[in-house]
């Protein structure tokens, strides 16, 4: 949004995850191949935006990211008007932009239910096509809150759109720069509620976050109550501290599935059982989220069941004194499963993965008092 808008809004907060950083580093890239590395996010929204400013690039990335679906983008962006080819796997990465050769519909059916980012990199380009666009989204919508986030950013931008069931229209309009600040990430925060639940004792502050966000994570505040914390803000931070913890939760997962192995982490560990919906984009993420969980899961004693569309997580009877997990090139495996320092001794293999969300994680678990060698 901002570089749509000329690149002279103020923008402040902005993180020091490595998602981020390369975000800001490739969208005024002159380079012609542009490597996102293992950033999804990056590489759905450059698609989007290089397409539409007429660029021509070739988006590459990690072998775990020319494994990971783009073809509903792509076909997309295609039936807009932009030339783009795969390099290598039809409906994967690499992909070669070749520009934009006019709007072709100002109507496209989307499904939504494979990964919020596809509809919101065409949202975010629909005030800069000639006929604004209306997307209509077909099937159950994963992640609302992020596609109602991305419209509320937009609106601060001076855009204008609507989101009425799942009909979403953006008028033709112009983007003006603005001054905004970054809030606090609701998905790192999580991981401080999951040392809550686990520690025999707890009393957390956390700083620069807000309970009216509008981020879709935020509702790990309800999630984690009937897991034993309590959510409260005191003065500008929000105070997390122990409370009575139930034997059984449900939840579906649809709106805040970066949320699910934290969940299941703490549910294992402290005995309580789980039914989970809403895990299918587990399976496209930076791992195969579902098979990563099941694995490690393992370790603590703890099992996943698949059955159908429902997910049930069987809790550990007891805890080893010790385990080490392995991380899978992906950021939350470590997160979720660091928490169990609190329980028992935890090895983290390849922790630097981090670096893509939280980088100095391991920085703030030093200065909470845990000891890491």
């Amino acid at each position: 949004m901002d570089a749509l808008s000329g690149k002279k809004s103020s923008l402040h907060n902005l993180s020091d995850a490595n998602d981020t950083q390369l975000m800001l580093r490739l969208i005024t890239s002159k380079e012609r191949i542009i490597d996102v590395e293992d950033a999804g996010t990056t590489m759905r929204f450059l698609t989007a935006y290089f397409a539409i400013t007429m660029q021509e690039k070739i988006l590459t990335g990690t072998q775990r990211m020319k494994e990971r679906p783009i073809g509903i983008l792509v076909n997309a962006l295609r039936t807009l008007g932009a030339d783009i080819t795969y390099t290598e796997l039809d409906g994967y990465p690499p992909l070669h932009l070749k520009g934009f050769s006019g709007q072709k519909t100002a109507t496209l059916k989307i499904r939504g239910d494979v990964s919020s980012q596809f509809i919101s990199a065409l949202m975010m380009i629909a005030p800069a096509l000639e006929q604004g666009l209306t997307l209509e989204l077909e099937g159950k919508i994963g992640s609302r809150p992020y596609i109602e986030m991305t419209a509320s950013l937009m609106k601060e931008f001076g855009v204008n759109s609507t989101f009425s069931g799942n009909i979403i229209t953006v008028p033709r309009q112009t983007y003006t720069p603005t001054e905004h600040t970054v809030e606090s990430d609701w998905s790192a925060a999580s991981y401080w509620f999951a040392f809550a639940a686990l520690a025999e004792h707890a009393e957390i502050l956390l700083p620069r976050i807000s309970l009216n966000s509008l981020q879709g994570d935020r509702t790990v505040v309800e999630i984690m109550k009937p897991l034993g914390v309590e959510a409260k803000m005191s003065g500008d931070k929000l105070k997390l501290t122990k409370a009575r913890a139930e034997k059984a939760i449900s939840w579906d997962f649809t709106n805040c599935p970066d949320l699910a192995q934290t969940i299941a982490v703490t549910c294992a560990a402290k005995g309580i059982e789980g039914s989970f919906t809403g895990l299918e984009s587990l399976r496209i993420k930076e791992t195969d989220r579902i098979a990563a969980l099941q694995n490690e899961l393992a370790k603590i004693g703890g099992r996943l069941e698949e059955s159908g569309n429902t997910w049930k997580l069987i809790p550990s009877k007891r805890l080893p004194a010790s385990a080490s997990f392995h991380t899978y090139k992906d950021h939350r495996m470590a997160m979720a499963f660091a928490p169990l320092a609190a329980m028992i001794d935890v090895t983290i293999e390849n922790p630097g993965v981090v670096k893509k969300s939280y980088p100095r994680f391991w920085d703030d678990l030093e200065l909470f008092g845990f000891i890491m060698e």
